[in-house]
């Protein structure tokens, strides 16, 4: 199962973390994990490569998972929580429709 783990400081969203893999199929042909990544990717471009937020992002591909953090200075908070929020909505939703193979927290 996936978890992603989305974290809030004082009510604003921070950033996320993601772990594990969904188990929907094989390896390759998971949408479950492709929908996922997909949109780990997005949400990581469009904070750092779009919007320049610096935001570090910890990869550990033996245990699958990712962490992004919004520095506590981040220049564009109001759009980076944007796109945080699009991604939180669209993870409840995918996990709704898959509720054995993503789970999603807020903390």
């Amino acid at each position: 199962m996936t978890t992603i783990r989305f974290d809030r400081i004082h009510g604003r969203l921070s950033g996320f973390s993601c772990q594990g893999h969904s188990g929907y199929a094989d390896a390759g042909e998971d949408i479950v994990c492709a929908a996922v990544t997909s949109a780990v990717r997005l949400a990581e471009c469009t904070i750092n490569d779009v919007l320049h937020a610096g935001a570090p992002v910890s990869v550990d591909e033996q245990s699958a998972a990712i962490t992004l953090s919004l520095p506590a200075s981040c220049p564009r908070r109001t759009e980076c929580e944007a796109v945080l929020q699009g991604m939180l909505l669209y993870m409840r939703e995918l996990s709704k429709e898959n509720p054995n193979h993503l789970t999603v927290l807020e903390v």
